[in-house]
């Protein structure tokens, strides 16, 4: 019998993972990564910017392979908690369809009883989830033309593609 990666992890009931066409909200991570034994909660909000290497950009387009990429987002949580057992939760959730310059692609927060431990889960967790989630973009420029990216192939090739 072969076990896939979709058998092997499933999520903690207290993390939150999600891929959506809706508007990321700030305020409903921070919810979702709070708890009473929590002494910092750190998140990052990744946002569509206005260009690319100097060349301007109207919007950007996700695609992503769902059941892979929330995987890896639970693959993510797991690996954090292997490294330091007091995290209390992990929220990752990723922004899928058409995005105009300024809304928010990515929101990744860690709560835990320390900050350090926090930043540093949660920086562990955005740089793995662009290296390893199955999510494309396609950015589109001002010129009317268009480009479909890798995230992870940004990150290899020393692009910043964020």
């Amino acid at each position: 019998m072969t076990t896939t990666l979709a058998s092997r992890i499933k999520p903690r009931a207290e993390d939150s993972f999600a891929i959506s066409f809706a508007p990321l909200c700030l305020e409903e991570i921070y919810f979702k990564s709070d708890d009473p034994a929590n002494g910092a909660v750190v998140v990052m909000s990744g946002m569509v910017r206005n260009q690319t290497d100097g060349k301007p950009v109207v919007a950007l387009e996700y695609q992503a392979y769902e059941p892979m990429a929330l995987q890896i987002f639970y693959q993510i949580a797991t690996d954090i908690r292997l490294s330091a057992s007091n995290v209390n939760r992990v929220a990752i959730h990723h922004r899928i369809g058409r995005l105009k310059v300024g809304e928010i692609s990515v929101l990744v927060a860690v709560g835990c009883p320390h900050r350090s431990e926090a930043f540093e889960a949660c920086r562990y967790a955005i740089d793995t989830l662009k290296h390893n989630a199955p999510i494309w973009k396609k950015e589109h420029w001002q010129d009317g033309s268009s480009r479909w990216v890798s995230i992870g192939a940004c990150e290899q090739v020393g692009e910043n593609c964020s």
